[in-house]
């Protein structure tokens, strides 16, 4: 196996936790709050079945690249530091209370600063595909939900027990697999980051990586082992961000938003392999979503709404700043150049 220093241990383990703790929970979130009558064991098997797919598909698909291109640009660097590892550390502690912050901006900004002239326009590039998804996002949601909020988001609401019937649950577990499918192939960069690949100029000029499969089966088995611990806190703090929204414990309503949310993001997978944040998409497609169903359908305090978005919102640009303020500050804290104030 290719060698991996100490530091990119650590912040792949850190990475693999937080990262499907916070960012990826919201994917599964409704899945794990309309299931949440069955063990916790069923649902890890089901997730970890897609995992195992999508890391041996892109593997062997894509001359092992199992970051599915997101790292194109943001070449590995020799010498993981510890301040590359602080980052999925303080995601640990956001997500312990409930901040729904972009794990793609939290962890691979420290990587574009500091990988001098190869990624110097990388994180421009990451901004601008993320607020363009969090904008078709919640345009697409409202949209959406303006043409079904009077008659399925009212039927979901008047009618609790249909929820139960096998083909809805069918619907549900297939459009989940279809949405965690389609985040790894986006996220898994932010978690494979930490570790060794070489870099290859293809015949056309273009660039990309390569995984050693001994780092595939390594990662495998790291991953599976952390969810597990996920699964079985059902997903913890950042799990209520979900449970308040309307309708999302409902197998039928959880489907439209996984189909919506999973098809937004195979768009934007074909536009540029530049990561983006999967969550801003999310917090967009829920206030597109919410706008909806308390203007339209009537099911829920427009006040309220509009509380939850801007809290929403908030705390994501939160997380963004805390990305910046750790990108600059832990390099320069490590080098000894501390603003005067601070010596």
């Amino acid at each position: 196996m290719a060698s991996i220093e100490i530091f990119g241990i650590i912040g792949f383990i850190l990475a693999a936790y937080s990262i499907v703790a916070n960012d990826a929970i919201q994917t599964l979130g409704t899945f794990l709050s309309s299931n949440s009558h069955r063990p916790w064991q069923t649902l890890w098997v089901f997730a970890c079945t897609i995992i195992l797919v999508v890391l041996v598909y892109g593997y062997f698909a894509n001359d092992g690249d199992i970051a599915y291109g997101r790292l194109n640009q943001i070449p590995y660097q020799d010498g993981i530091q510890w301040w590359h590892a602080v980052p999925p550390l303080f995601l640990l502690i956001l997500t312990r209370f409930g901040v729904p912050v972009s794990t793609t901006f939290l962890v691979l900004t420290i990587f574009t600063l500091t990988g001098g002239a190869q990624t110097e326009e990388v994180l421009g590039k990451m901004l601008v595909k993320s607020g363009l998804g969090y904008v078709v996002a919640s345009v697409t949601g409202l949209i959406v939900y303006m043409l079904v909020a009077r008659s399925f988001e009212r039927w979901i609401s008047e009618t609790p027990r249909a929820s139960h019937d096998l083909k809805w649950t069918v619907v549900q577990w297939a459009s989940t697999a279809f949405l965690w499918s389609q985040w790894l192939i986006q996220d898994l960069a932010n978690i494979f980051v930490f570790l060794p690949r070489e870099t290859v100029t293809n015949a056309d000029g273009s660039i990309s990586v390569t995984f050693s499969f001994e780092l595939l089966v390594f990662a495998t088995i790291v991953m599976l082992v952390l969810h597990a611990v996920i699964f079985a806190r059902r997903g913890g703090k950042i799990q209520e961000i979900v449970l308040s929204k309307t309708n999302t414990s409902d197998v039928r309503g959880a489907a439209l938003v996984n189909i919506i949310y999973g098809s937004i993001l195979i768009f934007f997978k074909e536009i540029s392999d530049i990561p983006m944040s999967t969550t801003w998409v999310f917090l967009g497609l829920l206030a597109g979503r919410e706008i909806a169903v308390s203007y339209v359908g009537g099911l829920r305090n427009r006040r309220e709404a509009f509380q939850d978005i801007a809290s929403d919102i908030l705390r994501a640009l939160v997380g963004l700043v805390v990305s910046v303020v750790l990108a600059i500050g832990l390099p320069a804290i490590a080098a000894g150049r501390l603003p005067t104030f601070l010596q």
